[in-house]
């Protein structure tokens, strides 16, 4: 878990916001971002396939594609364990 300072503006599905939180659970799971809404000032964690990194001119970012709703994904909070065969 990393604390970005400063934040990271993003775009997710529920509109523009700042990124605070970086998760990584490793090599096999996807990157998660802790991002405040700026308009309704919600706290949503996103998978690193559902936000896109805000317009930047500067950098030449200048339209972004919008990140995808992604569906019903569930967010992880540990790793799913194998599931073993029931001892007789």
């Amino acid at each position: 878990m990393l604390q970005l300072n400063p934040p990271i503006p993003m775009n997710t599905p529920k509109g523009e916001g700042f990124a605070h939180i970086l998760i990584d659970y490793g090599p096999e799971s996807d990157l998660y971002w802790t991002v405040l809404i700026t308009a309704t000032g919600e706290i949503w964690t996103y998978a690193n396939r559902h936000v896109r990194a805000s317009k930047n001119i500067t950098l030449g970012r200048t339209d972004p594609s919008p990140p995808t709703t992604g569906g019903s994904d569930p967010i992880p909070m540990r790793p799913r364990s194998v599931e073993s065969p029931e001892r007789s």
